[in-house]
């Protein structure tokens, strides 16, 4: 047990209190944009280079827990009272991830916004929920109590709200209404499920949770898990719960896309590690979450087979790709877990850095249709930000994708049952199908002349920043030429750097990711370092 320095909790809340404390200065400073630009990267910025401390600290020292004002009894084995937040290796890594995404796209928003002009422009209220929704992502990971953790998901998701309806064109309102009802249905299974909990354990703290379910009958923790599961499974977006995805996401703003996609699902998918690791270990889920994740992987690549937009196309492979995360956690071991995270960090990187891509191919093109698209290889630079993150997204070698899903693989046939060997065969037909799909963008929108496309000359009549306002019209005839903003190409560039990390550090990044596998399923770290009130490895 190594002493907990005084300045942790500080460290600890900062990914969360920083930019909540930004998003209402930067509502004050609604008729300043430049101020509110500065005031947006700024604070996103300090929330990574805390988070990256954290990440340094956890590799070193384990993990760290503090309760929120120190009130509540934090003695064994009545536990801590509070708001408890604790970092641990996994949750430090998530934060590290989630920041560069929401610094690279707020500066991708803010370069399309400065190209576009603002006069017309929801852009006062676009950057104070984004912060909003950065503080409830940044939250989730931290959460150390079941309820926290409800609240986090009800702050980003109200920010989601808002963000997915900017400009309130018809189509937008339509898929909000559609993603409000599923949200909330979501969050009234997950609220009884926190009733539930609090009524079999007499506690909502999750390391004290995970104590006192080691009392309860197999049949009630059963129960409460399958509660959980439907409602984190939701948020995940995994089969059959996934239906409401692609009709939400294209909908919105490039950069609102790329922010949903790459982080949304995401914190479903570690609250699923959590309840399965922490609160339910002993694999009773196992054979539920695995059909689960075979299923997500097959009906969403199958979707993303039959769709002409890139947009919905790259929202299957979303979901398919879900699958893969939950293939890992499914295993219960530490070489499928520590596989899962990985994996979860490269796609977190690879398809928010896609939808970036779309944003610029519709800025360039007119569309995102491949009915209309063709000739984009003219542009170089849009060509090679396309190919490098669909080739990862594909699974080639030697690219990140092709090292987690080879990670999966041997997990997979580690474990040896029927039910696993069936699960690789369905990862390795979904990763030749998804080479499949991200082929056909490249054939049709880059190869191909735009001539010999259905309706090639076609085109959106010029871009805009975050009101839907398009106005088809001939390609030939655009005002807008469709030039990429360098403040939308430079972070859409480091993004396909940071995926490009992940392959170059492969070795150090998964010896991380395997010490971090093993305090998640050994779970007395976790547990330790909460009710004993300090820090433990």
């Amino acid at each position: 047990m190594t002493p907990q320095p005084s300045w942790i909790p500080i460290l600890i809340t900062l990914p969360t209190l920083v930019p909540l404390v930004a998003a209402a200065l930067s509502l004050l400073l609604g008729r300043s944009p430049r101020f509110q630009r500065v005031v947006a990267i700024g604070a996103i910025a300090v929330a990574f280079i805390a988070s990256c401390l954290l990440l340094y600290l956890t590799d070193r020292h384990g993990t760290f827990a503090v309760a929120i004002g120190g009130w509540g009894d934090k003695g064994y084995p009545n536990g801590p009272l509070g708001i408890t937040l604790v970092v641990d290796q996994l949750a430090a890594l998530m934060l590290v991830v989630s920041t560069i995404v929401l610094l690279c796209v707020v500066v991708y928003a803010i370069g399309q916004g400065i190209r576009d002009g603002t006069a017309q422009q929801p852009t006062s209220i676009f950057l104070p929920t984004y912060l909003i929704l950065t503080a409830g992502v940044c939250n989730a990971f931290l959460a150390g109590d079941l309820f926290n953790l409800y609240v986090s998901f009800e702050v980003l998701l109200t920010a989601s709200f808002v963000l997915l309806t900017l400009g309130a064109s018809e189509e937008r309102v339509r898929a909000g209404a559609s993603y409000v009802m599923v949200s909330m249905v979501s969050s009234l299974i997950f609220l009884a499920g926190i009733a539930f909990a609090y009524a079999t354990t007499g506690t909502l703290n999750l390391a004290e949770m995970a104590v006192r379910l080691d009392d309860v009958s197999s049949g009630t923790r059963n129960a409460l898990y399958a509660v959980l599961l439907v409602a984190f499974g939701i948020k995940a977006a995994v089969f059959p719960l996934s239906t409401w995805l692609p009709d939400s996401y294209p909908t919105a703003p490039a950069p609102v896309t790329a922010v949903f996609a790459g982080l949304l699902t995401k914190v479903g998918v570690y609250a699923i590690v959590r309840a399965h690791t922490l609160l339910f270990p002993g694999g009773s889920m196992d054979t539920v979450l695995m059909v689960a994740g075979l299923l997500t992987m097959i009906v969403g690549i199958f979707g993303a087979i039959a769709q002409s937009d890139i947009k919905r196309l790259l929202s299957f492979t979303l979901v398919s790709h879900i699958g893969y995360m939950v293939f890992g956690v499914a295993l219960s071991s530490e070489l499928g877990m520590s596989a899962a995270i990985y994996y979860v960090a490269h796609h977190i990187l690879v398809q928010t850095t896609l939808f970036l891509v779309v944003g610029l191919i519709e800025r360039q093109a007119g569309s995102a249709s491949l009915r209309r698209l063709g000739g984009l290889i003219a542009s170089p630079v849009l060509a090679v930000l396309f190919l490098v993150p669909a080739l990862n997204l594909g699974g080639i070698p030697p690219f990140s994708g092709f090292i987690g899903k080879v990670a999966l693989l041997e997990a997979g046939v580690q474990n040896g049952s029927v039910l696993a060997w069936i699960l690789v065969a369905g990862s390795v037909v979904t990763s030749l199908l998804t080479l499949y799909v991200v082929a056909r963008i490249w054939t049709k929108g880059f190869w191909r002349p735009r001539a010999d496309a259905p309706e090639g000359e076609l085109a959106d009549q010029g871009p805009s920043a975050l009101i839907d306002e398009r106005d088809d019209g001939a390609f030939s005839e655009r005002e807008d030429v469709g030039r990429m903003p360098a403040m939308m190409v430079l972070p859409t560039f480091a993004m396909v750097v940071a995926g490009l990390v992940l392959t170059l550090w492969a070795g150090p990044i998964f010896d991380f990711t395997d010490s971090a596998a093993t305090d998640v399923v050994h779970r007395g770290v976790y547990v330790e370092a909460v009710l004993g009130g300090g820090e433990s490895r």
